[in-house]
């Protein structure tokens, strides 16, 4: 007898297909966008609006081909291969990251340096320790202050108002992030000195506030110097 008109006996959840979970087949043009973001380093808001721009390039060229017939999957293959690979394409990001990184350290130099001039001045004039380790720290401070601002200011003048005219040089994000670190360590060392200096006079609530300034300047300038040279170390 022929079991052709027998009834099908209902599966078990043993024998029925796994549900698909979205985020096994990612959309093509998000898992480009983020294996890019995994490569790139720079400021925060600087790197997202660069991956966005890329993601809507990706987006409007993969559109463009969609549009002449080419099924989606081909499409953003084909705008990927109009934009390079992710590896092909970070270098030119990152060298426009990098300058970005290296003029947002160069600010923060051109705040820290008068700060590091206001602390030569306080102990200077707190009258302690005069053929101590206070007047050398002062004389460091302002050399260092000096030589910052001046380094700092060369590199936003290069890398903005006279970029259209001049090359950029290769290694000016390096000597920034250098330049960013020797004045962060300045700060720490200035945050130290007046932290000394005001258990020698009676002028230490002026000088304990100068002492609060520098450590925050240090807090502040550190992560922008190590970000820059980590940037700047990085192929562009």
């Amino acid at each position: 007898m022929s079991d052709a008109g027998a009834p099908t006996a209902p599966k078990t959840p043993e024998d029925r297909p796994a549900p698909v979970d979205p985020a096994d087949h990612p959309d093509p043009i998000d898992a480009y966008v983020a294996e890019l973001r995994d490569i790139l380093h720079g400021p925060p808001r600087m790197t997202a609006r660069l991956i966005e721009e890329v993601r809507g390039g990706l987006a409007d060229t993969a559109e463009a081909y969609t549009h002449e017939g080419t099924p989606y999957e081909d499409a953003v293959r084909e705008a990927v291969r109009d934009f390079g690979t992710p590896a092909e394409l970070a270098p030119a990001c990152q060298r426009e990251l990098t300058i970005a990184q290296a003029r947002h350290t160069a600010r923060s130099v051109v705040l820290v340096a008068p700060l590091l001039l206001a602390c030569w001045y306080t102990l200077v004039t707190t009258g302690t320790g005069q053929d101590g380790l206070l007047p050398r720290t002062a004389q460091l401070l302002a050399a260092v202050a000096g030589a910052a601002a001046v380094l700092a200011a060369t590199a936003l003048a290069a890398t903005g108002a006279l970029a259209p005219r001049l090359p950029t040089p290769h290694r000016l994000p390096l000597l920034v992030a250098w330049t960013g670190t020797t004045a962060s360590a300045s700060m720490a060392l200035a945050a130290l000195s007046l932290a000394v200096a005001s258990f020698m006079t009676a002028q230490w609530p002026l000088i304990a506030l100068a002492c609060t300034l520098a450590a925050v300047s240090h807090a502040l300038t550190a992560p922008s110097a190590r970000a820059c040279r980590r940037c700047a170390r990085l192929p562009a």
